[in-house]
């Protein structure tokens, strides 16, 4: 496309020449497209990721995640530029908690990493969470594509860490890693045993001046919690280490650790071997999500739900025998049109 000139907003190959070329512009407009709950956007965006698949699938992906307050902001930052000052390009998807009553998202991230952001090397592309996981697992992972069509060679995700999006970012990335405060005390702050149990490397943030001791008595902590847990597929064992991102101290040896699982896990095949499984996850999802699209969009399926809906809470029906009265109606009705 001539500069200057005007764009078509229908045109694939302006989305996909600018995606490949790099132009953030147009990353930008095609992530907003795949963002977009209207149908005619979300079919030019299905078309757009597919001539982007062939380019897509090189990246180093690792998702993040943490309590609120623990540093997630400063230890991006910074692990970024070590990336970018090893000759990376990385690109940076966070997703912000959005309020459950306006819907309005904290969308703060850029001016967290004011660094990061204006490093030409470095994208970030902030979203909210919103109410829906699968929808957030959908949207993400193709934003991943189309990063990494873009020429980006690695993609961070970091989470909201809080309820299951931990499960859901896990199910997208390559390397998952839990970042901790020190005094983690004997409910290990509250943190749900599955994550502990997806974490590929736990970390302890804020590890500086009068905490530093309490930071490497956490580590201790954990590092004794965690043989209780079962191995790992990849046979990969979680080290627990320490850190200040604050102060760049142990960032690179996180880093350097997080390479070092890269190598462990491709030489096995297990890196190629979680790929796979998480794209056919991936397919099976949206199967699921488009029949019950499907079955709730159908004209009168509300209506009659509500009505059998009555019924269970009134007990006249069991709620299986709903169900499958349900059902039938939907293909009884599917048949007919």
């Amino acid at each position: 496309m001539r500069p200057g000139a005007k764009r078509n907003t229908e045109d694939i190959n302006y989305y996909v020449d600018g995606i490949l070329s790099g132009n953030r512009v147009v990353l930008s407009q095609a992530i907003t497209l795949v963002e977009s709950k209207l149908a005619n956007h979300q079919a030019l965006a299905q078309r757009i990721i597919e001539q982007c698949l062939p380019h897509s699938g090189r990246a180093l992906r690792l998702g993040i995640t943490g309590v609120p307050g623990v540093g997630k902001s400063t230890f991006i930052e910074v692990l970024g530029m070590k990336i970018i000052e090893g000759g990376g390009q990385l690109a940076v998807l966070a997703i912000d908690p959005s309020s459950q009553i306006s819907k309005g998202s904290i969308l703060g991230d850029k001016t967290r990493m004011e660094r990061l952001s204006s490093a030409p090397q470095a994208y970030i592309r902030p979203s909210p969470a919103g109410d829906s996981l699968g929808g957030v697992a959908r949207k993400t992972r193709e934003t991943i594509l189309l990063c990494e069509a873009a020429g980006f060679n690695h993609i961070l995700v970091e989470t909201v860490g809080v309820g299951q999006s931990e499960v859901t970012v896990h199910s997208m990335v390559d390397f998952f890693l839990l970042l901790l405060l020190p005094g983690a005390g004997d409910e290990l702050q509250g943190i749900k045993r599955g994550i502990v149990e997806m974490a590929d490397l736990l970390a302890v943030n804020k590890a500086d001046g009068d905490v530093a001791k309490k930071a490497q008595l956490s580590a201790a902590d954990y590092r004794n919690a965690l043989h209780f847990y079962p191995a790992k597929e990849s046979q990969w064992i979680p080290p627990v280490m320490t850190c200040s991102a604050l102060n760049d101290v142990g960032v690179a040896e996180i880093w350097e650790c997080i390479l070092s699982y890269q190598e462990f896990t491709q030489k096995s095949g297990f890196f190629d071997q979680q790929r796979e499984q998480q794209t056919k996850n991936w397919f099976q999802e949206s199967i699921q999500q488009l029949l019950t699209q499907q079955f709730f969009n159908f004209p009168g399926m509300i209506d009659h739900l509500q009505s059998l809906e009555k019924k269970v809470m009134d007990r006249e029906l069991s709620p299986v025998h709903a169900a499958h009265m349900l059902l039938q109606t939907f293909w009884a009705q599917q048949n007919r049109s």
